[in-house]
């Protein structure tokens, strides 16, 4: 079994280029879905509190460690600050949580899962009013300034941000004393992303795409711009027919092939370890063209429907 190449951060610490994507997959399935997956060779675990299944995954983490099938330091273990806990006094409690729920002493990153900070319910994650999400002006720099705390007092090895725009992602690394390690957003064929992989490796941050497969299960899939099922696209199964491999492993070959880190989730054996065979050929040029001229802006997480369009900190653009 061939070893994920890895990626170096700006911290000089690596991380596996291929990770386990969490997002969907439920408690009672997770768990064996974590045992599959290092036992094929996975190190890198993407997580969030959002998910509401990190006690689940934190069971099946336990349970690899237990049976020594792999060690602690080998693991790439990644949770997410939620929004509602944007207020810096909520930042460790936060993190703090995800660490217990995941069983673990320390995570090796911890983003912001997005720069919109949300009221504060405690056991609702998304509070609304009258069909609108209860947004706060906390400033995410102030909140990122709280996240810095959290490496040094060593709860985490590397910080990073997710689903901010470039102007953000801007105003972010210049007020940071710890520059973010990481840069999280959707990136697929149909949202390649060119504007914000640019900027993020001008910074000399590692970019990493989430929904390569376009989360086809996504619970956000009835706006205009909903992606396309990218397996039954005609261009990809051309693409894939001719390498003899799946329209699944073609797609998260395309991240992986322009030097990204990318997150395909899955719960189902078979596939976890599917995913894994993408080392083992390379896209020609005329082939990645093909796949990037599908472009056309859509999102399977369109962070507007979640009420990101009225935040103060927040201007939503559907592209970049």
């Amino acid at each position: 079994m061939a070893s994920i190449p890895c990626l170096t951060l700006p911290s000089g610490r690596k991380m596996p280029q291929l990770g386990l994507g969490t997002w969907l997959s439920p408690p009672g399935i997770v768990q064996d879905a974590i045992e599959v997956a290092v036992v094929n060779g996975y190190r890198h675990i993407d997580c969030a509190h959002l998910y509401e299944n990190e006690e689940a995954i934190g069971e099946g983490l336990h349970r690899v460690l237990k049976k020594g099938l792999v060690k602690r330091e080998d693991l790439f273990i990644v949770s997410k600050l939620w929004n509602g806990s944007h207020e810096p006094h909520r930042v460790e409690a936060a993190c703090r949580k995800s660490m217990k729920d995941l069983q673990q002493d320390y995570l090796d990153l911890y983003l912001m899962h997005s720069p919109m900070g949300s009221k504060f319910v405690e056991g609702e994650l998304m509070p609304q009013k009258d069909g609108q999400m209860l947004v706060t002006d906390v400033d995410y720099v102030d909140t990122w300034k709280a996240m810095e705390n959290l490496v040094d007092k060593g709860l985490v090895k590397s910080i990073g941000v997710a689903n901010f725009n470039s102007c953000q992602l801007e105003r972010l690394y210049a007020a940071a004393r710890i520059k973010p390690d990481l840069f999280q957003a959707e990136r697929h064929v149909y949202q390649i992303q060119c504007k914000l992989i640019a900027l993020a490796k001008s910074k000399g941050m590692v970019f990493e795409g989430y929904s390569p497969l376009c989360s086809i299960q996504s619970p956000f899939l009835d706006h205009k711009l909903a992606p396309k099922n990218g397996m039954e696209d005609p261009v990809v199964k051309d693409i894939a027919k001719k390498h003899g491999k799946s329209p699944a492993q073609i797609m998260i070959r395309f991240n992986i092939q322009s030097g990204i880190s990318t997150i395909p989730k899955s719960q189902t054996p078979a596939h976890i370890i599917e995913n894994t065979k993408v080392f083992d050929f390379c896209l020609t040029d005329e082939e990645m063209k093909k796949l990037e001229s599908l472009h056309y802006g859509a999102r399977a997480v369109p962070w507007d429907l979640m009420g990101l369009g009225k935040h103060k900190h927040y201007p939503f653009n559907k592209n970049e």
